[in-house]
């Protein structure tokens, strides 16, 4: 497997598992069950999985209102997003420099 597809499916895997808690945690809301941390679900996004993390406040209508949260999530995308163009950046800096 290619470098590129391995992260490919490292990528779509952490977005499914972020879909699965954001979708847990709610049944766990509406349940009074045991929840999701809201760190891990933002760490999650932080990571890279906050596509899924976005779609499931939308679909599943979760944490959608929270203020807090909704900042903090939408910290961890601007993170990510400058992290990730930062490393495309670079690294196409540094294959321009040896060719």
């Amino acid at each position: 497997m290619s470098p590129a597809a391995l992260w490919l499916t490292a990528w779509a895997a952490l977005n499914l598992l972020t879909f699965a808690l954001y979708a847990r945690d709610k049944h766990a809301a509406r349940t009074g069950q045991w929840r999701t941390p809201e760190n891990t679900l933002h760490l999650l996004s932080l990571l890279g999985g906050w596509p899924a993390a976005w779609v499931a406040q939308r679909v599943l209508r979760h944490k959608t209102s929270k203020r807090s949260f909704q900042l903090v999530f939408w910290l961890t995308v601007v993170v990510n997003l400058t992290g990730v163009g930062a490393y495309a950046f670079l690294h196409s800096a540094k294959t321009l420099s040896i060719s």
